[in-house]
């Protein structure tokens, strides 16, 4: 099954490139079947790795699925015996230490349907070059160590009117036969990965920003012309980035103007390239009508996300892929901070953490598991992982635990300073946060290569006597693959006590209520002195480390926690522990054949949640949220899926039947009709009012129901409709259920980003998204097995989003994923790879179970011939590599 070219690269085997590209010119005469490119580049010899009197090595340019047609030095055409194609690239012998490279290629970009590279979407040239992607455009040192200033010529005909490149426009003509020729110039060295192309026939906003220096900035928004009315969220959101990163880390936009095109097809959710931004369409264009709350707020974070990079990635950029989280684990870092300071700062750190228990611990714990640097990989497109971006994000926030924030902005402007215009390492990283605090880090960077989810085991004692309170927290690191022992990790555990009344207990003579304990050995007691009364601790506040915590809380304690912890993560936290007890519990139960008992201790504690009007409404929805049945399954030796369906939705239930008048009184409350605005205070609301609806609807109170049907039939705002209808649909008649279902396409079926809302919301569902009507949506004529976005929509949402129905018990949700991972492999490997996942864990599950996952995961490995993408996967998961 393996691909020919596969092949593992390690981080040890890392050489600096034997030549450098000072300038590159590219030219692109763009046609559908055979664009033609023409780069011309400035090499020379790297003095960083040349010895004297040295026969010159070859010069190693990068290509795939590229057809060549010439090659020239210095204005001469080379013979066919001076280069040589091989399996990924081209090698040429080079007689002169500095020379000017011209070569010429033709690519078809309309068959380019891995979204790499160059292709075309909707009838729009656009291109996805990280991370190797650019190697299908030319032959070229594809590396990010490889660093060039670019200028872009593209010449196209006149139904292409908006033809766009890096950086700034310095020419624009029209060519004797009509064309449109654009010149951009980019003054900023940048790897190849970062270019960026864009041509079609687009509309775009436009506004300006002014600078913390007083420059001008223009800022444009590109799409088509049915979505120009969906981009002033957008717009909104990038005026904030740019504010908010000049007043939290010093960082100003360098060109004249910044660009965001949105695209329908797109691996990924956005890319940075510089002054040039290419988004996924569903990741940047919103209108109340069209986009849920949720929406918006990950279009604001995105947007972020990739304006930050300006700096965190592509100023100072990576030397190698093996430091990718150095960008983009700073990067999520800055974008999650920038989001709770635009949000509600506690739901954004639970929201995070949620992804990172479900989903990261998962991966950790399974076999594609890395380090967040990892060693080896052999496709790189398998590591823009949640352990990459997501674990990477919080060994940074560690960093700025430990540190402070003073402290870390101190480093993080010696790092800017240090290492602007330089492709550098994550211990470039670290040590330039060291530098500038005079700081030991040197355990610390234990984080970036030692993989696995620690475990923190905490016990504790006090002496009434000795008024002395003492914490002994022992960690420990399970094995992962090709890492069986760990060593002790520097973590900062974040820590309060709390007396018998709630009330916060001062740690030490100074007086704090609050401290981070450094833990640095495999077992280390914390002694407190001064306590009059045995205290409750509030363990690991805020979500300081990534770990697992252990620590014997009874149901009555946790129940005080959520009362009177004054970190609003710990009340969420220990809302959630509550619920797993009792889940778990109840598993037990199902399991023995009993009985069900009711979850009478989690129902108080749901009861008093709501009953407290002074908190959060945003954190109240989310205390009031059961834990998934992912989070469920990561608690199981043996995952049981039909244990864990069944309890989560008698637990659901009893809750709703119990706490139906109080939820009631909360939604009608809430239920304000008022003109939509995604500021924080009104999602907060929208989100509790729609959390109480959907457990009023769980009840099966017919009145409910009509709640519901009312919310939706009033269509104020995509938030209120989606969750109306998700509601009917779980818990309505079959046959209304259809008609809403019907009703909303009908209302919504020319518009791209809610007819995906549409995909999902059925294939997502533990009633309606069985595996028949799954298959039925495959065959819909709005779904398109070449845009990403419909496939995750479907085929994801199934796989990924619905557990009830994905474990069935004869097995057919793991063939069906079979059979889409093996048919998408042909189109986009990438795709196909991450698709694969909710079968790499079989081993978690029970026999039945991962017996059938196993067969379906080896009749993938069986198919043929696999990408070198899906392979890696796939191996390791069947443990063949």
């Amino acid at each position: 099954m393996k691909d020919s070219q596969a092949r593992t690269i390690y981080l040890k085997d890392y050489q600096a490139p034997d030549y450098l590209v000072d300038r590159t010119d590219l030219t692109f005469d763009l046609d559908p079947h055979a664009t033609l490119v023409t780069s011309r580049l400035k090499v020379r010899r790297n003095p960083a790795v040349a010895r004297a009197e040295e026969t010159l090595p070859p010069l190693w340019l990068d290509g795939s699925d590229l057809e060549l047609l010439s090659v020239s030095v210095d204005g001469e055409l080379l013979p066919a015996q001076r280069y040589q194609e091989k399996p990924g690239g081209l090698a040429l012998s080079v007689d002169r230490a500095a020379f000017e490279l011209e070569v010429q290629t033709r690519i078809a970009p309309e068959a380019n349907t891995s979204l790499e590279g160059l292709y075309l979407s909707n009838g729009m040239y656009c291109t996805q070059c990280e991370a190797e992607g650019f190697r299908k455009i030319t032959f070229y040192p594809d590396r990010p160590d490889v660093m060039s200033i670019f200028t872009t010529t593209i010449v196209a005909p006149a139904t292409y009117p908006v033809l766009l490149s890096n950086g700034n426009r310095i020419d624009s003509t029209t060519t004797e036969d009509g064309r449109l020729r654009v010149t951009w110039e980019d003054p900023f060295a940048k790897p190849s990965y970062l270019f960026a192309l864009v041509a079609g026939d687009l509309q775009h906003v436009e506004d300006h920003f002014t600078t913390c220096s007083g420059r001008t900035v223009k800022l444009q928004l590109f799409t088509e012309a049915r979505n120009i009315g969906k981009c002033a969220h957008a717009m909104a959101s990038l005026k904030h980035a740019m504010r908010w990163d000049e007043e939290v880390y010093g960082r100003e936009y360098d060109l004249d103007i910044f660009m965001i095109v949105a695209v329908d097809h797109f691996n990924m959710g956005a890319m940075e390239n510089k002054g040039l931004n290419i988004f996924n369409s569903a990741c940047v264009l919103a209108s109340p009508e069209t986009a849920t709350d949720a929406a918006f707020q990950r279009i604001e974070a995105i947007v972020a996300h990739e304006y930050f990079h300006n700096w965190s990635g592509n100023r100072v950029t990576c030397r190698d892929w093996f430091q990718l989280s150095l960008k983009e684990g700073f990067t999520v870092f800055r974008d999650a901070e920038f989001s709770a300071d635009m949000n509600s700062r506690a739901v954004k750190r639970i929201e995070d953490v949620i992804l990172l228990r479900t989903s990261q611990f998962a991966e950790d714990a399974g076999p594609m598991s890395h380090p967040v640097r990892p060693d080896s990989y052999m496709e790189i497109s398998n590591f823009y992982t949640l352990t990459v971006y997501e674990k990477g994000a919080e060994v940074v926030r560690m960093i700025h635990t430990l540190l402070g924030e003073e402290a870390f902005r101190r480093g993080s402007d010696l790092y800017f300073e240090r290492h602007d215009g330089c492709a550098v390492t994550c211990e470039d990283f670290v040590v330039a946060m060291e530098d500038a605090n005079s700081a030991d880090l040197k355990q610390f960077r234990r984080w970036y290569s030692q993989a696995g989810t620690p475990v923190l085991e905490v016990t504790d004692a006090y002496s009434e006597a000795n008024g002395e309170y003492s914490l002994t927290i022992r960690q420990h690191t399970p094995a992962t693959p090709g890492q069986n022992d760990k060593l002790p990790l520097h973590i900062p555990v974040k820590i309060g006590l709390l007396d018998e009344s709630g009330s916060p207990l001062p740690l030490d003579a100074s007086g704090r209520e609050e401290m981070v304990l450094h833990l640095t050995e495999a077992e280390q007691t914390f002694t407190f002195n001064g306590i009059a009364s045995r205290p409750l601790p509030s363990l690991l506040r805020g979500f300081s480390a990534p770990v697992k915590l252990r620590y014997g809380y009874s149901s009555a304690q946790l129940q005080f926690l959520m009362r009177h912890d004054s970190d609003p993560f710990n009340r969420w936290d220990a809302c959630q522990r509550l619920a797993l007890d009792s889940l778990c519990k109840l598993q037990q139960q199902y399991r023995a054949g009993a009985a069900l008992e009711s979850p009478d201790t989690l129902i108080e504690g749901f009861a008093a949640v709501l009953d407290d009007v002074t908190l959060d409404p945003a954190l109240v929805a989310k205390m009031l949220s059961l834990p998934s049945a992912q989070e469920l399954a990561e608690q199981e030796g043996d995952i049981d899926a039909a244990a864990i369906i069944a309890v989560r939705v008698f637990a659901r239930d009893a809750i709703a039947k119990a706490l139906e008048a109080r939820f009631l009184a909360r939604y009608r409350a809430l239920d304000r009709r008022k003109p939509y605005t995604p500021a924080a205070e009104d999602i907060a609301e929208r989100s509790l009012k729609n959390t109480c609806l959907t457990y009023l609807c769980a009840a099966g109170n017919a009145d409910s129901l009509t709640l519901a049907k009312t919310q939706f039939e009033r269509g104020e705002n995509m938030t209120d409709t989606a969750a109306a209808l998700a509601a009917l649909v779980e818990f309505g008649p079959e046959e209304q259920s259809e008609n809403f279902l019907e009703t909303f396409y009908q209302q919504w079926q020319q518009d791209t980003q809610v007819v995906e809302t549409w995909f999902g919301l059925q294939s997502g569902s533990a009633k309606f998204g069985a595996l028949e009507r799954v298959q039925k949506l495959m065959s819909h004529p709005a779904f398109d097995v070449k845009n990403p976005n419909k496939v995750r929509a479907v085929v994801a949402g199934f796989a990924m989003r619905n557990f009830t129905q994905f474990h069935r018990e004869d097995g057919s949700g793991y063939n069906f994923l079979a059979d889409q991972v093996i048919a998408l492999d042909k189109l986009n490997p990438q795709i196909a790879a991450r698709l694969v996942t909710p079968l790499t864990r079989w081993r978690k599950y029970r026999a039945e179970e991962s017996g059938q996952i196993r067969v379906a995961l080896q009749r993938i490995s069986d198919s043929g011939k696999l990408s070198s993408d899906l392979y890696e996967v796939v191996s390791k998961s069947l443990g063949q590599d």
